[in-house]
């Protein structure tokens, strides 16, 4: 049984057929028109109660949020490869860069780009200073953030990085994108950006 993707090629979704193509699973993609409110539907909202996208659906398994889809998948499909096991000492740095981005890297771009009002020492993301200190840590010397190995960290992490630099919400560093550089040029990559492009020329998006 493959993997149910419920998508927009200009959501989120469009990343995790990245993810997909990069653990090697079989998997089918469910269009949502977001334009007509199909994300907003009982139907939908009875497999995400956000009605947003992505939500995937394995088997009897139903997962929201990316972070979670991504170690959902490598996990599964992919462990020891995109996942180190559970009692390697590569799994805590892995956890950590998985969740940095949807936890710190967008909520911190967003304060910045909106001037927030808050105090950093009780926001979970701290101050942006503080953030783009820790993602040059990350990065580092490369090549990837476990450091010769490639995982569904870089993915989640990477991709939230290039994201945000592409909108001019991070710093264009050279290190950053040379490290971004490295993630396009993976053929999963590829084939996904392809994909999502395909879908969005056929919906006239």
């Amino acid at each position: 049984m493959s993997v149910v993707l419920y998508h927009h090629p200009r959501t989120r979704a469009a990343n995790i057929i990245w993810l997909l193509e990069e653990v090697g699973c079989e998997y089918t993609l469910e269009y949502v028109e977001l334009q007509q409110g199909a994300q907003k539907t009982d139907a939908f909202k009875a497999l995400n109660t956000m009605g947003k996208v992505p939500t995937v659906v394995d088997g009897e398994v139903v997962l929201a949020e990316v972070a979670a889809i991504g170690m959902y998948l490598a996990d599964k499909y992919a462990p020891g490869r995109l996942a180190p096991a559970l009692d390697a000492p590569q799994r805590a740095p892995y956890l950590r860069w998985i969740c940095y981005g949807p936890s710190v890297i967008e909520p911190g771009c967003m304060a910045k780009a909106g001037n927030w009002d808050f105090k950093p020492q009780s926001a979970g993301w701290g101050t942006y200073e503080e953030m783009v200190d820790t993602i040059d840590l990350a990065i580092g010397e490369g090549p990837f953030v476990l450091g010769d190995t490639f995982s569904m960290a870089d993915m989640l992490f990477g991709g939230t990085v290039g994201w945000m630099m592409m909108f001019g919400m991070l710093p264009k560093k050279p290190a950053w994108e040379a490290y971004i550089e490295r993630l396009n040029a993976r053929p999963a990559r590829q084939k996904a950006r392809a994909i999502n492009e395909k879908i969005a020329a056929e919906h006239g998006l």
